[in-house]
């Protein structure tokens, strides 16, 4: 299930400090990563250790202050420019006066789309996440995990070779999380899009990536890479398999080590 060797993301030494009243806060120190595309990569960590933080310098949301960080071979600054990445938050952050539709047109028209293309580009997302017919919904007339597919969708929509993602499922219950698992493999399965994947959860981690990351307690830093050795095709019972059952442990082993890391 790994992309072979084509950089898409580098990081090199990244340091994070955020200044504050009460002294510096460090946020980041030395983190060294390379994800080639068509990676699906989670991060994962105890609450506080930098995945999202980490996340946000690939986006351009944050500005390391050590290091060096490219996106497809420039900085993270002119990637988000070049619109590189689509961004998928917690909360899936729709406009209530906005139908789904529209909430998906918005960057689109932005960006300066014609309104042919936005109507060809919101069709063919809304089909990829599997809300084709819910375009002229309103998000309050649709459930927690149809918004997320929503937002997701939105991210979709112009057509950016990497997705980044925050703990997008973090909020919903464990039957519709497992759904949208699914649903973001066979999407990801289809699209072969670059995944950056911020989570909590280790089987969750475990059931979607080609790579997970393990981070260690603020100072955020890398402490081990896990590479998966599932294949492609994974069903949810995969997940009580031997070999799954093994990975996950790793993972476990790895968050473990990490607060001990020095």
């Amino acid at each position: 299930m790994s992309s072979g060797a084509d950089p898409v993301i580098t990081a090199q030494g990244v340091d994070l400090t955020f200044p504050t009243a009460d002294g510096p806060v460090h946020a980041l120190k030395g983190v060294d990563l390379t994800i080639n595309r068509g990676d699906f990569v989670s991060f994962i960590g105890p609450s506080g250790c930098g995945k999202t933080t980490f996340l946000r310098t690939i986006a351009a949301l944050e500005t390391p202050t050590g290091g060096s960080l490219t996106v497809n071979g420039m900085p993270a600054d002119e990637a988000r420019k070049a619109r590189a990445y689509g961004y998928v938050f917690q909360a899936p952050g729709l406009y209530p006066w906005r139908t789904i539709s529209g909430n998906i047109s918005l960057p689109l028209e932005i960006m300066g789309f014609s309104k042919a293309d936005r109507a060809e580009r919101i069709a063919r997302v809304l089909e990829l996440v599997d809300l084709a017919g819910f375009g002229g919904k309103f998000p309050w007339q649709l459930s927690g995990g149809m918004q997320q597919r929503a937002s997701i969708a939105r991210a979709l929509a112009f057509d950016a070779d990497i997705l980044l993602m925050d703990e997008p499922f973090g909020a919903l219950d464990e039957i519709v999380r497992d759904r949208l698992n699914e649903a973001l493999l066979e999407l990801w399965r289809k699209t072969r899009k670059t995944i950056g994947f911020v989570t909590h959860s280790i089987p969750e981690a475990v059931y979607l990536s080609t790579r997970i990351v393990v981070m260690s307690p603020r100072p955020g830093r890398i402490t081990k890479v896990i590479e998966s050795t599932l294949p492609a095709e994974r069903p949810l019972e995969i997940r009580d398999t031997p070999e799954f059952i093994a990975l996950s442990h790793e993972v476990r082993e790895g968050l473990r080590e990490g607060h001990s890391y020095d």
